[in-house]
């Protein structure tokens, strides 16, 4: 529960606390209330793990949203190469405005969000998952790579089909585990049980190529409370050319060295 304002301490009301930490306050108070609010709402829950390692997973979940008239087209089966295909399409506009101390700027601004060994290693498992997923599930996947001073970055999300379109979520893009730490929320949640929720706000842009097979944003679809901040793709993935495996690397990387 968070502390009515009488018992917050003079120092911290916001009325006498400078610009700069009336800031983080506030964000405190707005992270902290919207775990609380995410608290409430009935989650996915994990009915099938295709893979696991303490760096990476992809998994089979129900989504309580699904709704019978809106049901997802599965199982469905989507050979790997059309997968890779469109993990290959995904793109990221980093900001115009970059700091190298907080920011890797040797990353162009405009690339690639997958490189090809993550392709490779995730676009067999997500075949499989379609070919085994329900109605009324959809298969996340998570991968993690550990920093300095006990840090992680991860990026996960999921996908699903519906109809001819296939609606991808990278809800997080190297985000750091620790974002939250200076409010208090760090341990409040497991990231690996959230893929599908963003753990730090997602400064780049997302995008695919070619456009031309970018349907418009839906009003519905998973986890429809967070609409506004989902990060989703909605793709027209029968249209794509193959993406052939064949030329990838052959043997299935370490999950550690995965996430860029």
């Amino acid at each position: 529960m968070l502390p009515q304002p009488s018992t917050v301490p003079a120092r911290l009301r916001p009325e006498r606390t400078a610009p700069r930490i009336r800031g983080r306050f506030i964000s405190g108070v707005i992270g902290l209330s919207a775990f609380a609010a995410v608290a409430c709402v009935p989650g996915p829950f994990t009915t099938t793990t295709l893979y696991e390692t303490p760096h990476a997973f992809v998994r089979l979940e129900v989504d309580p949203s699904a709704e019978q008239d809106r049901a997802f087209t599965h199982p469905l089966s989507i050979r790997p190469e059309q997968l890779a295909a469109v993990l290959h399409g995904v793109t990221i506009d980093e900001p115009a405005t970059r700091l190298p101390i907080y920011d890797d700027t040797s990353i162009p601004r405009h690339h690639r969000a997958f490189d090809d060994n993550v392709i490779a290693f995730l676009s067999p498992l997500l075949s499989l998952g379609l070919e085994r997923a329900t109605p009324e599930e959809v298969i996340t996947f998570y991968l993690s790579k550990d920093r300095s001073g006990g840090r992680r970055e991860v990026t996960s999300g999921g996908l699903f089909v519906r109809g001819d379109d296939l609606h991808l979520v990278l809800a997080n893009y190297r985000s750091p585990t620790d974002y939250m730490a200076d409010f208090g929320a760090a341990d409040m949640a497991d990231d690996r049980r959230t893929p599908m929720r963003s753990l730090a706000p997602q400064q780049g842009r997302l995008g695919f190529e070619p456009a031309a097979a970018l349907r418009p944003p839906s009003s519905k679809g998973f986890a429809r409370v967070f609409d506004r901040e989902r990060r989703e793709l909605i793709v027209a993935f029968k249209q794509l050319k193959s993406y052939p495996l064949n030329d990838l690397p052959l043997s299935r990387p370490s999950p550690a060295d995965t996430a860029r």
